[in-house]
């Protein structure tokens, strides 16, 4: 035969605010991961955003226009379509 505690009032008080007090955690604790995740998020796609557009006005700047220059050049201009494929690729799938 089971036996179940008796909680008086003051006990079933208690046991609603320790049960209200860890809800309260767990959320407070989720909403701040969820943010600092979409904060996260959103600042790389900003600096990889900010790197790309660096990067070819410096390629205008230096190279004068797009498609001169040598080798190196060429490697930068890969590069940065890599990145801007990635940074796409983080908007689309987030």
């Amino acid at each position: 035969m089971r036996r179940y505690i008796k909680l008086y009032g003051y006990e079933r008080l208690v046991v609603k605010a320790v049960v209200v007090v860890v809800v309260v955690v767990v959320v407070v604790v989720v909403v701040v991961v969820v943010v600092v995740v979409v904060v996260a998020v959103v600042v790389v796609v900003v600096v990889a955003v900010v790197v790309i557009i660096v990067v070819k006005v410096l390629l205008v700047v230096v190279v004068g226009g797009e498609g001169g220059g040598g080798g190196g050049v060429a490697a930068v201009e890969v590069a940065v379509a890599v990145v801007e494929i990635v940074v796409k690729v983080v908007v689309v799938v987030w």
